[in-house]
């Protein structure tokens, strides 16, 4: 808050005095009257000039920008400057410059973090409830804004297509607002928030909740889960493929029958011990 304190012969002469002290007009700034001016008695003696208190209430807009001039000195940014876009509630600060994208970070971590720096010191001396600071380099925040729009009604299709909720990425407040927006468009989807700090994301899913996904199975009753089939799979167990049948001999036979086995091919010089015998035999009879 800057002041001055001025006097004159009258209360306006003394309101001038001090806002030429600050330089500033009278209509931008405030005044309080400290001391009304008296007159001398008989011309003479005793009398007061008037005395008049000038000040003018920061606005949070422009301590915010001094903030950001301090901060980007300290990153060594020459010759940044910073318009302020005034709004109802707030202020939009938009900071143009040669070389200055990295002030924008990882999908815009950077930027958002001296959003909310500047954010807290305009707020600091703010005493109409809360006053809501936005930075911008290059218009991001627009195309950030188009892109965050069209990938919440994206998901929000793909949500009703499968029938399945779809979490997107952690978000800050702004981003999360620009994405149920997107969602509402959508006919049949829903979107709410979930997480804590740092992890708060957004969710996206039917109206009418998540369809509980139906697994194909190649027969009614069929058991869940891996199977291991040691014939080959037949998709109509019904029919049962017909076995060869083995002809059976009509003829029953003993149970244990002599066995012939087919004679061995033996030299004509070698004839069993048994001929030999029956051979000896006959020739003794004819003797």
């Amino acid at each position: 808050m800057k002041e001055a304190i001025g006097t004159g012969d009258t209360v306006e002469k003394a309101k001038e005095a001090a806002c030429k002290e600050l330089g500033v007009e009278s209509y931008e700034a405030e005044f309080e009257i400290l001391e009304m001016p008296t007159k001398k008695t008989f011309g003479l003696f005793g009398g007061s000039p008037a005395k008049v208190r000038v000040y003018i209430q920061d606005n949070p807009a422009d301590v915010a920008s001094e903030y950001l001039h301090e901060i980007l000195s300290c990153m060594n940014v020459a010759g940044a400057g910073i318009e302020i876009k005034r709004q109802e509630g707030g202020a939009m600060l938009c900071i143009s410059g040669e070389d200055i994208g990295f002030i924008i970070g990882h999908r815009g971590e950077t930027l958002d973090a001296l959003q909310y720096l500047a954010g807290l010191v305009a707020n600091h001396i703010s005493k109409d409830g809360y006053y809501r600071i936005t930075l911008d380099i290059g218009n991001y925040r627009e195309k950030r804004r188009q892109t965050l729009e069209a990938l919440g009604k994206k998901m929000a299709e793909k949500s009703l297509r499968l029938g399945r909720n779809m979490s997107l990425e952690p978000m800050n407040p702004y981003e999360r607002r620009i994405i149920h927006t997107a969602v509402q468009t959508v006919e049949g989807a829903k979107s709410w928030s979930e997480g804590e700090d740092l992890e708060r994301h957004v969710v996206i899913g039917p109206i009418k909740g998540e369809r509980i996904p139906h697994r194909f199975h190649p027969y009614p009753g069929a058991p869940r889960g891996p199977q291991h089939f040691s014939k080959p799979f037949s998709p109509h167990p019904s029919v049962v493929a017909p076995t060869p049948s083995v002809p059976k001999s009509e003829a029953k036979g003993q149970l244990y029958e002599k066995v012939q086995l087919p004679a061995q091919n033996q030299p004509e010089n070698s004839k069993p011990a048994a001929e030999n015998t029956e051979s000896a035999d006959s020739g003794k009879a004819e003797e």
